[in-house]
């Protein structure tokens, strides 16, 4: 007895199918509590998203010594295009005494500092973030602008810089995790609903899905709070999306499996027994290469990207164990009247055999080479978009998909002020050379307003502005000339960061992540692939497809992201993170089409074999593409462009993996290079002849050997 055999017994047994509730159910009752923690360990602070090792990553560490990193800068600057009035200059004074006096403002007391054009005025405020701060600073933020924007309607003020920034960032993840569950389960239901024509059977997946995610959720608290696991809002978001999408897709597969076992065993025991052996394999290999590939990212530089690699390996373990455990067990629990009112009756003809996808099948059968050639050109073509591909990095304006006021804010502060202001260099050195280092900062073309070293023990501290904006390529090019400068300096050991050295540390450690990440999942999941199929062409060639449909559907969404929602630009890490979740995903649809390609070949050859598969499989494989795609569009709903863009991309390309890549490319190349395929197990030697009428294909249950009616 194999192991699918011993794992198929549990949930299937008479007895053991209460035990598994019972488990299920004790579970819930021990870690339902801890899920509702999971918020409260994230770690949300600037250094758990920057290369753990950039230069500009230790000075946001060594800066604390010296500037609380419990502090936020907030300016308030106010304009009036025909120049700044006394009034004017006596409101904002006004203002700046009133915002000393709020809860958790703490300083500087400073007065208005008007621009050079005598056009703008601006208000330094310091927020502490401890205490409740940066969980009242939306509250904050809005209080002080509503002071700001009181008064002669002239005078038009906003709030920005990074406390202004962070509240409006603060008031988009406000709720994500809430907003994600409820919006995803509500398409799941829909997508349920229609897929099994049952006013009872879409709860048996759901309800797996959320007890799947509720111990997901405690398993990675207990890990963030005792084993130093990170956790941050970007990856509690996606866990969310990612445990509900992939454990309905298996339970798709494995309820779609079953419903054909049971028109073939009149004990639905025995059915579930035979369903779990059969698509046992597919399941678990489709689960070990999503999170094999998301382990891989613990590969990454970038801390948020390799925090984000074991939480979502938890949480697809754990789907699916409840999809090959709890749902199992509910379904032989319920019985045959859970699928009411289509009832699976026994000895009744299998619908798929002569559906939708038979005809699509017996369509491609005719001349599979070219349909293989023509949509592999088609995809091609799709995948020429990539040229206009811009990720590298978003810049604060470009981080909303609308336009907050704090991005309107910096705009006024751009027009009015120095570019670089609000965003200085950060320099911390060895206090025995830091008038060397000053001297070697102040000599950096693009540099100016150096200012004074605050020396604490042996370390000094010190900023310097620039002359051109932040998140502009001069910019970079003044941070490596600056970094060249003060690393000079003999014994000072000095480090250079700040805004716009983050920006740069980012991007080279996100191009570093590509150029490992992408060829470690490739490897990865070609030799999962190969010890499941057993072979070597087969994986290859699926591999080569699903890399085919990634191309594809970056550049679609590259044109779509230039030209129709007009955003910046794509995040450093937006290419990395579709690729593992397209490439993981999309070859799940690939592993359940194979596998059974493989088990229909035995029997029938290749040809056939891929016929009887496609009509078998394509229905639930559509429907779960359908609903992964959808949990996945939701990000899309976000007003954050980086989640907006991962959101689109996914369910762009899974929805061309499903409909295109898997149900007509794969298949056609299955039926041209027939047993080839199969090289060098022994379904591949020897030549097959089959003869296969077009949208005609054979009964499964007729040909298998030792299949009871």
């Amino acid at each position: 007895m194999n192991f699918t055999r011993r794992l198929a017994a549990l949930p299937s047994g008479r007895r053991s199918k209460w035990v598994i509730l019972a488990v299920w159910i004790l579970l819930l009752m021990a870690l339902g509590q801890l899920a509702g923690k999971l918020t409260g360990a994230e770690n949300n602070q600037t250094s758990s998203w920057l290369p753990g090792n950039a230069e500009s990553t230790k000075v946001v560490n060594l800066q604390g010594q010296f500037v609380s990193t419990q502090t936020m800068p907030t300016i308030v600057v106010y304009s009036r295009d025909s120049g700044i009035t006394p009034a004017d200059q006596a409101k904002a004074a006004s203002d700046a005494q009133t915002f000393a006096k709020l809860a958790h403002v703490v300083g500087p007391e400073t007065p208005p500092q008007p621009s050079q054009d005598g056009k703008a005025l601006s208000v330094a405020v310091v927020i502490n973030l401890s205490n409740g701060g940066w969980t009242d600073i939306g509250s904050l933020v809005d209080s002080m602008r509503a002071t700001a924007n009181h008064g002669d309607p002239g005078l038009v003020a906003h709030v920005g810089g990074p406390g202004g920034f962070g509240a409006d960032q603060s008031k988009a993840f406000t709720g994500i995790d809430g907003t994600l569950l409820y919006a995803t389960l509500g398409i799941v239901i829909i997508l349920l609903l229609l897929t099994y024509r049952s006013p009872t059977l879409w709860l048996l997946p759901l309800i797996s899905s959320g007890l799947a995610l509720t111990v997901a959720e405690a398993v990675i608290y207990l890990l963030a709070t005792h084993a130093g696991l990170t956790v941050n809002a970007q990856s509690a978001g996606i866990l969310t999306v990612l445990v509900i999408g992939a454990g309905t897709d298996y339970a798709l597969l494995l309820v779609a499996r079953y419903r054909e076992e049971l028109r073939r065993h009149e004990d639905r025991h025995e059915a579930m027994a035979a369903a779990l052996h059969r698509a046992g394999p597919a399941i678990m290999a489709s689960a070990a290469t999503v999170a094999v590939s998301m382990l891989c990212l613990t590969a990454a530089q970038m801390n948020s990207t390799r925090g984000l690699g074991p939480v979502c390996a938890i949480g697809v373990a754990v789907a699916l164990l409840a999809m090959l455990t709890l749902l199992p067990a509910l379904l032989v629990i319920f019985g045959r009247w859970v699928f009411w009112p289509s009832r699976p009756r026994f000895g009744t003809a299998e619908p798929t055999e002569t559906g939708v996808w038979a005809r699509v099948g017996g369509a491609v059968a005719r001349r599979p080479r070219f349909v293989w050639i023509g949509t592999t050109v088609v995809l091609g073509a799709l995948a020429l978009g990539l040229f206009s591909l811009k990720a590298d990095g978003l810049s604060d304006t470009g981080t909303f998909t609308n336009k907050p006021d704090s991005i309107t804010a910096q705009s006024v502060i751009d027009a009015h002020y120095p570019a670089g202001t609000g965003s200085p260099l950060q320099v911390v050195s060895d206090a025995s050379g830091a008038d060397q280092v000053v001297t070697a900062l102040k000599g950096v073309p693009g540099v100016t307003d150096v200012t004074t070293p605050r020396v604490k023990g042996d370390l000094a501290y010190f900023t310097g502005t620039l002359t051109n904006a932040p998140d502009s390529t001069a910019a970079e090019n003044t941070v490596d000339a600056a970094r060249a400068a003060v690393h000079a300096v003999p014994g000072a050991h000095a480090l250079l960061g700040g805004d716009t050295a983050v920006k740069l540390d980012v991007a080279r450690a996100s191009d570093h992540d590509n150029k490992v990440i992408i060829p470690l999942v490739l490897v990865v999941v070609l030799l999962i692939l190969g010890l499941l199929l057993r072979a070597v062409v087969a994986p290859v060639v699926l591999i080569l497809t699903v890399v085919l449909s990634f191309a594809a559907a970056l550049g679609v969404s590259a044109f779509a992201f230039q030209h129709l929602f007009h955003f910046q630009g794509e995040d450093n890490a937006f290419p990395l993170f579709v690729f593992v979740f397209l490439v993981a995903l999309g070859i799940d649809y690939n592993i359940f089409l194979m596998t059974r390609v493989r088990e229909e070949s035995a029997h029938r050859g290749t040809r056939a074999g891929s016929l009887a598969a496609l009509a078998a499989t394509g229905g639930v494989i559509s429907s779960a593409g359908l609903i992964l795609a959808s949990t996945f569009g939701v990000l899309g709903s976000l007003p954050i462009v980086s989640f907006a863009e991962i959101g689109f991309a996914v369910c762009l390309g899974v929805l061309l993996d499903t409909f295109v890549v898997r149900s007509v490319l794969v298949t056609a190349l299955a039926m041209d290079l027939d047993h080839r395929l199969w090289w060098p197990s022994s379904l591949g030697r020897g030549a097959e002849h089959e003869v296969v009428a077009a949208g005609r294909v054979p009964n499964p249950s007729r040909q298998r050997s030792g299949q009871r009616r």
